[in-house]
């Protein structure tokens, strides 16, 4: 058990990242909603094909036809590259702040409750930063693979597969994405639900990182459901910052765990409470009865 002189010290240190990084996490919360937006607008101009577009060159008898239909997807792709771009660059800063708040919430936690899984770290950084990385390495790839086929000669369905999706490097990239992406999930899942057993997070809170956790991901209903991820990091800024719309959680100020009780226990304090209530209350006094009433009873 740490003496109080550790404990001042941990709240001190905690006290100290969570001033740094209050703004930090709104200014991630942002970036990440406007990273969605840059790219889902962007990508919601580009051309589609239809089933009739798709059959039409088999309608015609062309096997292999010489253009694919889809070859104008790609080359839109390939012209609004800088915007894809840099709607990673956005996101990637968020995952950065993300993780940083994180690894903040798991000392804190660790602290609190020594028997929390130390691996959650490496799941944290590893996800974090291979994240991030390979966010913007994903559109860096794809304008290369795009620019390639939009200059080049060949534009049969082949060479529009290779340039979006079964290309090498496209392979590569999204085979890292996906351990990546498992990781950062599995530790964020696992830190927001320890935070909120020690008290550091409001149970809603807890519930909701899980979730950002696993739209992160996967990243499931476009820009709309991005906004979940962007507020929970607001909010965090917001626990950091001290300006918590209620109480601020108490597990942070003492230093210990301080778990929320559960609707059962908060039930069972709140009927002693009541008893005692009731207790104090005096009964009212018996209202005499009038003469004439009695004299009343007695005739009947």
């Amino acid at each position: 058990m740490p003496s109080r002189a550790e404990i001042s010290a941990q709240v001190d240190s905690e006290t100290e990242r969570r001033e740094r990084l209050a703004v930090p996490a709104f200014a991630g919360g942002f970036l990440y909603m406007l990273s969605a937006i840059i790219i889902a607008s962007t990508l919601k101009g580009a051309p589609t094909v239809g089933l009739l577009q798709g059959l039409a060159p088999a309608l015609s008898g062309q096997a292999e036809p010489a253009e694919s239909p889809r070859a104008a997807e790609v080359r839109f792709i390939s012209h609004h590259a800088f915007a894809l771009v840099s709607g990673s660059v956005l996101a990637a800063i968020a995952v950065l702040v993300l993780m940083l708040i994180l690894l903040l919430l798991l000392d804190a936690t660790s602290f609190r409750r020594p028997s929390t899984w130390s691996g959650a770290r490496l799941l944290v950084l590893f996800g974090g930063i291979a994240v991030a990385v390979v966010s913007v390495t994903h559109q860096i790839v794809s304008a290369i693979e795009t620019h390639n086929f939009a200059t080049g000669h060949d534009f049969t369905a082949h060479a529009v597969d290779n340039a979006l999706t079964k290309g090498t490097a496209n392979l590569i990239v999204d085979y890292v994405s996906l351990f990546a992406g498992l990781a950062l999930a599995a530790g964020m899942i696992m830190v927001a639900l320890n935070s909120m057993r020690v008290g550091l997070l409001p149970r809603w809170m807890g519930v909701l990182g899980v979730f950002t956790g696993l739209l992160i991901f996967l990243p499931i209903g476009g820009a709309e459901l991005q906004v979940v991820p962007a507020f929970w990091m607001v909010m965090i800024g917001i626990l950091f910052i001290g300006k918590w719309p209620k109480e601020q959680p108490p597990a942070w100020a003492a230093g210990e765990s301080r778990p929320w009780p559960t609707r059962a226990a908060a039930a069972a304090a709140a009927r002693p409470a009541a008893a005692t209530a009731g207790a104090d209350v005096a009964p009212a006094p018996a209202q005499p009865v009038a003469p004439s009433s009695r004299k009343r009873r007695k005739r009947r």
